[in-house]
């Protein structure tokens, strides 16, 4: 298989997850309905995807079919079943499109709770990803419920969400929960250096600024135009202090162009604010995520606040809550550098 193939061999640190999932499709005892936990980047699509390509894999049904003993599931990748998963023509995978910000009442009613009532057409099961489950209207949340409490025999749904708690309560307790937890900083390393040849010292730093999020770590290693904003963006961390509010607003509105990796970069200035923090509470710079920039967080440990610290970090995460609800772009900007500027007097 190579690096991009949708198979279980390719989810790093994830181990829990897999056999949690292949093993409930070996015992027959696979949920109508779960919904993976876990930030942007995390793998959760992919891994929907393979669990899907799993699910109607004829060579595994052949196998479980025939009482044949199965130590662990992978989507074999040879059948016409797989093929068609992995190209993405599967007839009985299907993955929720919706056009405005938030999934509305008629993306559930007519993707799914219409659709669901036809019997399968190739394989055994009809499975539905729902990719941003937290975006549902709550109309659309409760048509979902609906077909979740009473739902075909064949039917699976995989809600994909960054926050569980924006999902109606009704839905989170009648599905399975399946979090999606950081990986290990050195599997992260690992998986940058042995699939994507990312060199040993970009590996490390990519790996670090991760916080253990795969799709992040290899957005911050392969892009270059993500590394020269990072450039950009550090050069503003370390002068904010002498800068104008203008100044700033102008540096960062040049993250403008990159909206769609925005949040990417307001998290590397968390992380710079973090490790601020890190130092001013223990003074080792052994532990800090910036560790190259030494000199500039240790001067601003020296004349920052513990209070001044934690209202820029609150600050920069109600900005990244405001983008993820579609606030303009340039207030929320301007409001998060007043807040910072604002902080300091």
């Amino acid at each position: 298989m190579g690096k991009n193939a949708i198979d279980f061999q390719n989810v790093i640190g994830k181990e829990a997850i897999i056999k949690h999932l292949t093993t409930a499709v070996i015992q027959n005892n696979v949920s109508h309905a779960y919904i993976f936990q876990g930030e942007d980047g995390s793998g959760k699509l992919f891994v929907a995807k393979i669990f899907a390509k799993a699910l109607e894999c004829e060579t595994i049904q052949k196998a479980l079919k025939n009482g044949e003993a199965l130590s662990n599931i992978n989507p074999c990748g040879i059948c016409a079943s797989c093929k068609k998963a992995e190209s993405g023509n599967h007839p009985d995978i299907h993955i929720l499109s919706h056009e405005k910000a938030s999934i509305g009442v008629d993306d559930i009613r007519i993707q799914i709770n219409q659709d669901i009532q036809i019997k399968p057409y190739e394989g055994k099961y009809k499975i539905y990803i729902i990719p941003d489950a937290e975006r549902m209207t709550e109309q659309a949340g409760n048509a979902l419920l609906k077909t979740i409490e009473e739902p075909p025999g064949y039917a699976i749904l995989l809600l994909l969400t960054d926050n569980i708690y924006r999902m109606l309560p009704t839905i989170q307790s009648r599905c399975v929960q399946i979090p999606f937890k950081p990986v290990a900083q050195k599997l992260v390393k690992q998986y940058l250096m042995e699939q994507h040849h990312i060199p040993d010292y970009l590996a490390e730093i990519s790996a670090r600024f991760s916080q253990g999020n795969i799709g992040r770590a290899v957005r911050y290693a392969i892009n270059e135009e993500f590394l020269e904003v990072k450039e950009h963006i550090l050069h503003v961390l370390r002068y904010i202090d002498e800068m104008s509010v203008q100044e700033i607003i102008a540096a960062v509105k040049k993250m403008a162009a990159h909206k769609g990796e925005i949040n990417d970069y307001i998290d590397l200035m968390l992380l710079w604010y973090r490790d601020v923090l890190m130092l001013k509470v223990t003074n080792n710079p052994n532990l800090l995520i910036y560790s190259q920039e030494i000199k500039w967080l240790r001067e601003q440990s020296k004349t920052r606040s513990y209070e001044n610290i934690e209202t820029i970090i609150e600050a920069m995460e109600t900005a990244k809550m405001r983008i993820r609800a579609n606030v303009n772009f340039d207030t929320t900007v301007e409001l998060m550098v007043l807040k910072i500027k604002d902080s300091k007097q």
